[in-house]
C-alpha cells in the first residue's frame, strides 16, 4: 500500500472537477503520488482561466516509476480531446474522450501500482444514456461483477448510508426490493468495514413505507425486510430495524449506528447531505479495486466561476492517502 499511487480520472471535461482538483492539491500535502488521466491541453487552459499555476509532468503509461513522482507537479496521462472552448456545455461530444480515459484507468488498475481510482463526475444523460443507472453499475459491468454483488456506499466516518436501489424511478422501487438483495448488500457493507476499516459495523435498515406501515394487508416490511434482518442476525451481523426513515437520522438515534441502509436513493442520500454537506464520498463496494467519486455532479452552472467547494474530493483523496 505504501508504494502505490492514487489514480484519478477527471471525468466530464465541462464540469467543476478540475477546479476542485487544483484547489485540493494547492491546500493539502498528500503523501501518495497522484496520477491524473485527462487532456493535457484542457488542464492547461483551465489552469490559466482559473489562475492556478502547476507544472505539468506528462506520464508514459508504460514507464510509470512511482518513486519518481511527487505532487509538486501535475502528473498527467494525456488523453487527446478536441474542445471548442475551455468552459463549454455538456454534450455527447466528449463521450469518446471519457470512454478512452476510463479504458486507460481500468487497464492501469490491473498493474497493481495504484491503491484505487477516483473519478470526476459524469453526465448520466449524455455518457451513460440508457445503458446504466449510474457509474456504480458502469464499473460493475466493466469488471464483470455479478448482479447484487456490488453497491453504493456514501461514506462519512461518523455515519454512512447505502441505498438498496439507486437511480430508478420511485414507482419501480417496491418491485426491486427482495430479501436476498438486502442480505447481499448488508454482507458487502459488513465485509468492507471489517477489511478496510478494521471495524465490525452496526447497520440500521429502514422500512419502505411511512412509519414502516402499509394500508395493504401485507407490507414490504413484513414480507421482505424483517425476514432479511432476522437472517442477518442469525449470521451474527450487527443489523437492526426496520426503522422509519423519518426518525432514523435523528441525532440520538443515528449515533448508535455506523451505516443506514435505505430502500431507495433519496431516502438516505438527502438526509446525509443535509447533515454533512460535501463531507462525504461515494465508494463502490464489490469491485476488484477501491473506486471513489466525490459526492457531487458536474455542476455545469458553476463551471468557470472558481467558487466550488473541494471538500468531497479532498476527503476522497485522504481516504486513499493512508
Amino acid at each position: 500500500m505504501k508504494n502505490k499511487a492514487i489514480l484519478i480520472v477527471a471525468g466530464e471535461p465541462n464540469s467543476i472537477f478540475l477546479e476542485i482538483f487544483f484547489k485540493s492539491l494547492k491546500k493539502n500535502n498528500f503523501k501518495k503520488p497522484i496520477v491524473l488521466i485527462a487532456s493535457k491541453n484542457l488542464v492547461a487552459q483551465q489552469m490559466k482561466k482559473l489562475r492556478f499555476n502547476f507544472k505539468i509532468n506528462l506520464i508514459d503509461t508504460k514507464k510509470i516509476v512511482l518513486n519518481l513522482l511527487t505532487n509538486k507537479e501535475l502528473n498527467i496521462i494525456n488523453v487527446d480531446y478536441k474542445f471548442k472552448k475551455v468552459f463549454d456545455k455538456i454534450s455527447e461530444s466528449s463521450n469518446l474522450y471519457i470512454k478512452n480515459c476510463f479504458d486507460i484507468a481500468l487497464t492501469l488498475l490491473k498493474t497493481n501500482k495504484f491503491i484505487g481510482l477516483i473519478n470526476g463526475p459524469i453526465s448520466k444523460k449524455t455518457f451513460l444514456k440508457d445503458k446504466f443507472f449510474g457509474m456504480t453499475e458502469f464499473f460493475a459491468n466493466k469488471t464483470e461483477v455479478k448482479k447484487n454483488k456490488f453497491a453504493m456506499l456514501i461514506y462519512n466516518k461518523r455515519l454512512s448510508v447505502s441505498p438498496l436501489t439507486t437511480h430508478i424511478a420511485l414507482k419501480e422501487v417496491h418491485k426491486s426490493i427482495t430479501k436476498n438483495k438486502i442480505i447481499d448488500l448488508v454482507l458487502l457493507i459488513n465485509e468492507f468495514y471489517k477489511k478496510k476499516l478494521k471495524k465490525k459495523p452496526k447497520i440500521a435498515i429502514t422500512g419502505l413505507n411511512p412509519h414502516c406501515e402499509s394500508n395493504y394487508k401485507t407490507s414490504e416490511e413484513e414480507r421482505i425486510i424483517k425476514p432479511a434482518i432476522k437472517y442477518l442476525r442469525r449470521k451474527k451481523i450487527n443489523s437492526f430495524g426496520p426503522f422509519p426513515a423519518d426518525t432514523i437520522f435523528l441525532k440520538e438515534v443515528s449515533k448508535k449506528y455506523d451505516v443506514v441502509v435505505g430502500m431507495y436513493h433519496d431516502q438516505v442520500l438527502t438526509p446525509l447531505k443535509t447533515l454533512f454537506g460535501f463531507d462525504a464520498i461515494n465508494i463502490t463496494l464489490g469491485l476488484p479495486f477501491i473506486r471513489i467519486s466525490p459526492d457531487h455532479g458536474p455542476n455545469e452552472k458553476m463551471i468557470g466561476k472558481n467558487r466550488s467547494n473541494p471538500q468531497s474530493l479532498v476527503q476522497a483523496i485522504k481516504f486513499l492517502d493512508k
